[in-house]
């Protein structure tokens, strides 16, 4: 790894340490059932979702906090933004940032594998 590449992953990582600081900090200014509904979603998104990459956990969690600002900015009730089914709502926003989910890379692994495994036995077969 070239001097120039550390430099830019070091000052990466800080940019997005910077925005998250920022973003706990703009959490705080929200009305407290929406703010406490903001905390439930983010805890479930940052366990279920299974991304890994830094970048796209923070934009995830810039729009997630856009919304829920946006939402108290309107008068929206917590109810009307999450709707009648919490984890499915949280299901729909991850899947909007599922690229970069860890589990989306192994689930290919695991379909390129047993396709493989099914190739081979189709040309065994064949012989």
């Amino acid at each position: 790894m070239s001097i120039r590449s550390m430099f830019e992953a070091v000052v990466g990582e800080l940019e997005l340490k910077k925005r998250w600081r920022q973003l706990k900090a703009r959490k705080q200014q929200l009305p407290e059932n929406h703010r406490k509904a903001h905390d439930a979603v983010e805890r479930y998104l940052m366990y279920s979702a299974g991304i890994a990459d830094g970048a796209i956990v923070t934009a995830m969690a810039e729009d997630l906090l856009e919304l829920f600002e946006q939402g108290a900015a309107d008068g929206t009730p917590v109810s009307a933004i999450v709707g009648d089914d919490p984890v499915e709502f949280a299901e729909e926003f991850a899947r909007n940032y599922s690229e970069g989910a860890w589990i989306k890379k192994e689930r290919a692994r695991l379909d390129e594998a047993i396709q493989n495994i099914t190739n081979e036995q189709s040309k065994e077969d064949e012989s």
